[in-house]
């Protein structure tokens, strides 16, 4: 190859240059510097440490220029040792380069400029794309990224073309594992669940197109989080492995696996019925069973639980077929670990569930149409009947302007994960009430969902903050069942809302059995006993003697008591006598939405203030 240091020719040529503008020409990028007269040191090293050849090729990037009519390739200096060629002869035409891809190529440099449905407007039209080249006599094959941009001639069509390659093996690679990752399970080699979803919609509209049946099953690993924390989580993750592995064993030719979740598998009939899937799920749930699984830390074993469905019968879609799956898996685990359920239609299961969405629904946009009402329920003073205080209770008003009570949504709310909505729009709505209304004295029940959730305190607290004087005429309901759940978290969310200066209140005591010393460990203020009990007095011994020796107990304690649905007289002047503090219920004012306070009835905020802070010392 010639080479004109005067006249700064680049050093790859080998054919006379083209006379259009060229980007390489013009930036002089591959040239060898000219021979200059002596500069100062300082000058000469600043020239020579800027060598764009020698920094391409040390990033592992060579240049070319194509000339497309007489098809010379012509490339930078690095081009053999970045293509590992032998000589710059083998790729010197593109007809050559060409020889060098791979066969299963998609797509070459020709068919990006020649074939380009683009136009050349003057500053040319850009390429990128990637093949394989494998290099004559080498065994390794090179993943290339093709950069360029190519020029027309007077005819419009390409002329010429130059560009940059690099070898991205490890870029590849690394690309080829994500996109693997992106599909399948990378601890079991099995598909994903997205990947698996993918398969089982696909199997499910073949089903439906042929008029025929397929299956799913949900495949969970037993206790895996026993075996983590006995032997740790590599091995877990080697049990995982092994499972899938015995599950891939036993199942059908044409039957698909893939890990559906941590401890879950997913499995793919095709032309299955439910006696099918019966055989299936038998033979999965032996062969993981009837062996141990050897692992680094030593034998485990590990049993397999299994729910299925089949479709379109009982599925008429993926959403439906997987949560079909997870419910039949629940029962089977409810039932016994080991074992396999299939999806049978249960109508009363179809009504609850139906009833649910419905009443998510008015839960939902009740909450968002601010829909949320407060009624309100006098607690009066035994002896005098003067209001205390009000028990806050919430409502719903429907579409339709008829209300719903809080006992026909707050267990639904409760079991949906709505509940802490509500209760955090009945504080905020009580909050204001107490701050319009000096007067007022009002208890709140909580749910035990938001005992523990940061959200409702963070509430709480801004509230309070928010409105001073509200704390101290403020009382939080919790229910003896959730007081019991965990004494020691209950005893701390107790002490949180008494240093905001609120009081603390057991609903429903009695209904579950808390013993004193629990009681007394708790630091609450006041009982409120359970109205199941109260509301038979005057007919049941039992009642009587026990209400009577809870009153008796709590005044011990120091401890006010409330008695929930007292409905005569009769049940007061015994409570009187046994000194309960407060009536509450039919015979004292049912809740309502109106507003007593300003009207025709004054809280006495000399009472029950005062005896709720004697009690409690």
């Amino acid at each position: 190859m010639s080479q004109d240091r005067d006249a700064r020719r680049p050093a790859y040529r080998s054919v006379a240059p083209s006379q259009d503008a060229d980007v390489f020409a013009t930036a002089d990028v591959f040239a060898t510097p000219a021979v200059r007269a002596p500069e100062p040191r300082g000058v000469v090293a600043r020239e020579l440490a800027f060598d764009p050849a020698r920094i391409m090729a040390s990033i592992g990037e060579a240049p070319y220029e194509w000339t497309i009519e007489s098809d010379v390739l012509a490339w930078g200096a690095n081009a053999t040792d970045v293509l590992n060629v032998g000589s710059l002869a083998a790729i010197s035409s593109g007809r050559n380069y060409a020889k060098l891809l791979a066969s299963d190529t998609a797509a070459s440099r020709f068919d990006a400029v020649m074939k380009s449905q683009q136009r050349d407007g003057g500053s040319g039209v850009p390429y990128q794309l990637q093949y394989v080249l494998q290099p004559a006599g080498s065994d390794k094959s090179l993943w290339i990224e093709d950069i360029g941009r190519w020029f027309a001639g007077a005819d419009g069509k390409p002329a010429r073309a130059h560009g940059v390659v690099r070898v991205i093996n490890e870029r590849h690679a690394q690309e080829e594992r994500l996109t693997y990752l992106s599909r399948f399970d990378g601890l079991t080699g099995e598909m994903n669940r997205f990947h698996l979803t993918e398969v089982l919609e696909s199997t499910l509209n073949q089903a439906v197109a042929q008029r025929n049946s397929c299956g799913f099953m949900l495949v969970a690993v037993d206790n895996l989080a026993r075996i983590n924390e006995s032997y740790g989580f590599d091995v877990a993750d080697e049990a995982i492995g092994a499972v899938a592995k015995r599950l891939r064993a036993k199942m059908r030719g044409g039957d698909e696996l893939g890990r559906f979740s941590g401890n879950k598998f997913g499995v793919i009939l095709n032309n299955c019925t439910a006696e099918d899937m019966e055989k299936a799920a038998e033979r999965l749930i032996a062969g993981v069973r009837d062996d141990v699984i050897r692992t680094g830390a030593g034998p485990v074993a590990v049993t397999v639980t299994i729910g299925g469905v089949t479709a379109p019968r009982h599925a008429a879609n993926v959403p439906e077929i997987l949560a079909r799956a997870q419910e039949t898996l629940d029962r089977a685990k409810a039932k016994r670990l080991g074992s396999f359920q299939v999806y049978r239609p249960n109508v009363e299961r179809e009504i609850l569930r139906r009833e649910n969405v419905r009443a998510a629904d008015e839960i939902v946009n009740a909450l968002n149409e601010r829909r949320i009402l407060l009624a309100f329920e006098p607690i009066a003073e035994t002896v005098s009947r003067q209001t205390a205080y009000y028990e806050c209770l919430m409502r719903i008003r429907r579409a339709d302007g008829s209300l719903a009570p809080a006992s026909s949504v707050i267990p639904i709310a409760e079991r949906l994960g709505l509940v802490r909505l509500i209760d955090h729009r009945v504080l905020e709505l009580l909050v204001s009430e107490m701050a319009a209304v000096p007067a007022l004295r009002a208890s709140v029940n909580v749910s035990p969902a938001s005992i523990t959730d940061p959200d409702w305190w963070s509430t709480l607290g801004a509230l309070l903050r928010a409105n001073s004087g509200v704390a101290e005429r403020l009382i939080v309901e919790i229910t003896e069942s959730t007081a019991i759940h965990d004494v020691d978290d209950t005893r701390g969310f107790v002490s949180r809302v008494k240093d905001l200066g609120c009081k603390i209140a057991v609903d429903d005591f009695g209904s579950g059995y808390t013993s004193f010393r629990n009681l007394r460990k708790l630091g609450v203020d006041v009982l409120k006993i359970d109205g199941a009990f109260v509301q038979n007095l005057m007919r049941a011994d039992d009642d009587r003697s026990f209400v009577r020796s809870l009153v008796d107990l709590a005044r011990r304690l120091g401890l006010s008591t409330v008695a929930e649905w007292v409905q005569d007289e009769p049940s007061a002047a015994l409570l009187a006598e046994w000194g309960c503090d407060y009536l509450q219920g039919q015979l004292i004012g049912l809740a309502s939405l109106e507003r007593p306070w300003g009207d025709t009835v004054k809280v006495d905020r000399r009472k029950a203030p005062r005896e709720h802070q004697d009690r409690s010392r």
